[in-house]
C-alpha cells in the first residue's frame, strides 16, 4: 500500500513523544545515566521476547555485513549519539538542543543523496523547509539554559550537532542493513543489543554500571522508564526502521518523524503547565502544513 512508510514515520514521532515524556519524569527522579542505560536494558529484554515470539527465534540470524552495519548503527545511534545529545541538554537547554537536532532530517536528505542516489523534487524540498521551519518556531519559543555564556553555549550547540548528526548516520547505515527485505525488528534487536553493550561496558569500566541500577529503588521512575524503553527504543524505533525501509524518500521519512516537539504541544500546556504563543501555535500551522504537503505529494 502506498504511503506506508510515512505513515510509520508520524507514528513513529507520536512515540518518541511519549517517550520523551516517561523519560524527562524518570530522569528528574534518577538522572539521565541511570535512564540512559535501564531503558537500553528494558528493551533489549522486550526485543528478544517479541523476535522470538515473531520470528521463533531468541536472536536473529544475519549475514556478516548486516550485522556490522546495524551494530555500528545502533552504536552510533543508542550510544554515542544519546551521550552527546543528553549533555547537550544539560548546557543548553532543551530549546536549543531540540532546534538544532531538528536540523537531522537534513543531513539524512543530504547522505542519501550522496550515498543512496536519492533526489528530492523542488516541491518536496520545499515542504521540508517548511515542516523544520514550523518546528524551529515551536520549540525556538522558550529561554535557553545557557544564555550569556559564550563557551557553554559553542560546545553545546558542537554537541546537538553531533546528535543530529549521529542520528542522520545511524539510519543511514540502517537503510543498508534493512536490504533484501530485512525484518526491522531483528534489525532493531541487533542495534539494540550494540548499543546496551557499549553503554554497559562504557559504564562498567568507570565503575558506575550498579549505581546506576541501584537507583531503581524508585519506583515511579521505574514505572516511567518501562514505559518509555517500550514507546521509545522498541515500537518507535521498529516503527522507524520500518518507515526508512518501505519510505519512498529517507529524507521525507525522517523529516515526518520530527513532529514530536509539535506533537508535545499540548502535553507541554496540560502535563507540564507551559504556555503557549501566538508563534508557537503559528509553528505548529506551519509544521502541520509542510508535513501534509509530504505525506501527499506525488
Amino acid at each position: 500500500m502506498p504511503y506506508l512508510g510515512e505513515l510509520a514515520s508520524i507514528l513513529t514521532a507520536f512515540c518518541w513523544s511519549a517517550n520523551s515524556v516517561c523519560f524527562t519524569v524518570a530522569g528528574r527522579r534518577v538522572g539521565s545515566s541511570t535512564v540512559n542505560v535501564v531503558r537500553l536494558w528494558i528493551a533489549l529484554a522486550a526485543m528478544l521476547a517479541l523476535h522470538l515470539v515473531t520470528a521463533g527465534t531468541l536472536f536473529p540470524h544475519a549475514e556478516g555485513w548486516r550485522l556490522t552495519v546495524l551494530g555500528v548503527s545502533g552504536l552510533i545511534g543508542f550510544a554515542l549519539g544519546d551521550a552527546v545529545l543528553f549533555e547537550a541538554f544539560v548546557l543548553l537547554g532543551p530549546r536549543l538542543t531540540m532546534l538544532i537536532m531538528t536540523l537531522w532530517p537534513i543531513f539524512a536528505a543530504v547522505l542519501a543523496w550522496a550515498f543512496l542516489g536519492q533526489t528530492l523534487s523542488p516541491l518536496r524540498i520545499l515542504a521540508m523547509a517548511a515542516t523544520l521551519g514550523g518546528i524551529a518556531l515551536v520549540v525556538g519559543d522558550h529561554s535557553s539554559a545557557a544564555d550569556g555564556q559564550p563557551r557553554k553555549l559553542i560546545l553545546g550547540i558542537l554537541l546537538a550537532l553531533g546528535g543530529a548528526l549521529g542520528q542522520a548516520i545511524g539510519f543511514l547505515l540502517s537503510k543498508f542493513g534493512l536490504a533484501d527485505n530485512f525484518s526491522p525488528i531483528s534489525a532493531n534487536l541487533i542495534r539494540v543489543g550494540a548499543g546496551t553493550l557499549a553503554i554497559s561496558v562504557w559504564l562498567l569500566l568507570r565503575g558506575h554500571l550498579l549505581e546506576n541500577f541501584l537507583r531503581l529503588k524508585d519506583r515511579r521512575a521505574f514505572t516511567f522508564i518501562t514505559l518509555g524503553a517500550l514507546s521509545g527504543p522498541v515500537l518507535g524505533v521498529v516503527l522507524s526502521l520500518y518507515a526508512i525501509g518501505h519510505a519512498q524518500y529517507l529524507g521525507v521519512a525522517s523529516t515526518l518523524m520530527s513532529l514530536s516537539p509539535v506533537i508535545l504541544l499540548p502535553v507541554s500546556v496540560f502535563a507540564f503547565k507551559e504556555r503557549i504563543t501566538p508563534l508557537a501555535i503559528l509553528g505548529t500551522v506551519i509544521t502541520l502544513a509542510g508535513a501534509a504537503a509530504l505525506f501527499f505529494l506525488a
